[in-house]
Formats: C-alpha cells, structure tokens, sequence
C-alpha cells in the first residue's frame, strides 16, 4: 500500500438544514491549499483546507489533517 500526501480544500454548504461538504477542490501544496480556502471563505458559509494520506492504489483518503478552516465545517474524523 503505497500512501503519499494530497491537499484539498472543501467548502461547506446548508441543504435541508445539514452541513454538508461541496465540490472538493485539489492544491499541489498546503501553501496553495490555504490561499484557495482563504479565497473561497467569502462564498461559502463554510470552508477546510486538509492534508490528507492517499493510497495510490485505492484512492481511499485516510488521516485528514485541518489546515486552516473559516466559518461552519464539519468534522472529517467523525465520517
């Protein structure tokens, strides 16, 4: 199992009066990543930007780390 390290960023919208995560949006650094959320955080009640473990093989992410967030986010752990 081959894991290596992605950046994304998720926003977070209301449907139906949940949190729920948008359109995941990949950065090529953690840098990047936080200059996306930042970007994105006018727009969107919510938004995360996380370092995550890929397995390359599976494509399953694993061990998600908070880089930065602004607003309402919900807990990717707790998934």
């Amino acid at each position: 199992m081959a894991l290596s390290e992605k950046f994304i960023v998720l926003p977070f919208k209301k449907n139906r009066g949940n949190l729920v995560p948008g359109e995941m949006r990949q950065a090529s650094n953690a840098m990047s990543a936080e200059k996306i959320a930042t970007a994105m955080s006018a727009r969107h009640i919510g938004v995360a930007a996380y370092s995550v473990q890929v397995d390359e093989e599976s494509g399953d992410m694993t061990s998600p780390r908070l880089l930065i967030q602004f607003g309402e986010t919900a807990d990717l752990n707790a998934a």
